[in-house]
C-alpha cells in the first residue's frame, strides 16, 4: 500500500475527503517508501537510470521545497563556490542522502575541472 508523505494511506485522499476539508497538502505529496517501491519498478524493467533519479528524490522528499530549491540553484553552473557545495555535500550526508550527496559531489568536481565556480 502506498502512503502520503503525511502518512495517510492515498485510498483514503479522495474528492469528497478533500471536500470536507481533510486534506492536508502532505497528504497529495508523496512518501519516500513510494518513491523507492517505483524505483525498484524501473530498475526490475532494465532503467537504472530512472532507478538512481527515483532513489534520490526519495532521499529529498522530506526536505521543505525551499531547501530543495536552494539545493537546485546552488547546482547551477556558475552560482556556487567550492566551499558551498562542499557544505551542501555535507548537510546531505548528514542526513543520509548519500546518493544526492554523491551527485553534488560529483558537479563540484566537474564545475571546478570546467571553472563553472563562483
Amino acid at each position: 500500500m502506498t502512503q502520503a508523505r503525511s502518512g495517510k494511506a492515498s485510498s483514503e485522499i479522495t474528492l469528497d475527503e478533500l471536500r470536507a476539508g481533510n486534506v492536508v497538502t502532505d497528504d497529495v505529496r508523496i512518501h519516500p517508501d513510494t518513491l523507492r517501491i517505483q524505483a525498484q519498478v524501473a530498475a526490475d524493467h532494465g532503467n537504472p537510470q530512472l532507478a538512481d533519479n527515483l532513489l534520490r528524490a526519495a532521499e529529498l522528499a522530506m526536505l521543505d521545497d525551499e531547501r530543495v530549491m536552494a539545493i537546485y540553484e546552488a547546482l547551477r553552473p556558475g552560482r556556487s563556490t567550492h566551499e558551498d557545495l562542499v557544505a551542501i555535500t555535507a548537510e546531505l550526508m548528514t542526513i543520509g542522502a548519500v546518493r544526492t550527496a554523491a551527485l553534488v559531489q560529483e558537479a563540484l568536481e566537474t564545475y571546478q575541472r570546467r571553472g563553472l565556480l563562483r
